[in-house]
């Protein structure tokens, strides 16, 4: 039990790098269970599904956060113009999502800023209701030196 708390607390405050070739997904932002990982150079594309690591806003109010693998799908590239309407998310006029008014905790969560994404950046987004993503400012882009890699999900 002891090696089991230090693997979990190595990974959640040392090095939380994916190093196995395959992804478990223990959320429900996505519908995939287990992906393979592609470490191979890529160019993202949209609909690619990514592994980054976490570098938002919200790793001040959640310090656990920091560094810690995402699995997301790219919804948007650079050069794309996100829109927020009330809590409607859209890009490039398409609505994504809708981004929640609180937290799990009951935290207040404030939509993505209307922006063109810049060069190097990428709009990610889970497909559950409940995932924290790029729908949310304190989540936000996801930069391309935050990609560790690309993934082929399973099932």
């Amino acid at each position: 039990m002891a090696t089991i708390w230090g693997l979990a607390c190595t990974r959640l405050y040392i090095d939380p790098t994916p190093r196995l070739p395959v992804l478990f997904n223990w959320t429900a932002s996505l519908p995939y269970r287990v992906a393979l990982v592609r470490q191979a150079p890529h160019a993202i594309e949209r609909g690619d599904y990514i592994v980054f690591s976490f570098a938002g806003e919200a790793q001040a109010t959640y310090p656990g956060l920091r560094g810690q693998p995402f699995f997301k799908q790219v919804r948007g590239l650079p050069g794309d113009v996100v829109t927020v309407v009330g809590r409607a998310v859209a890009v490039n006029g398409e609505v994504v999502g809708l981004a929640k008014a609180h937290a799990f905790d009951k935290r207040p969560l404030e939509p993505i800023a209307a922006t063109v994404i810049p060069s190097g950046h990428y709009y990610v987004q889970g497909t559950g209701p409940d995932s924290f993503d790029s729908r949310y400012r304190s989540s936000g882009l996801v930069r391309a030196d935050q990609v560790i890699a690309t993934v082929l999900p399973l099932f």
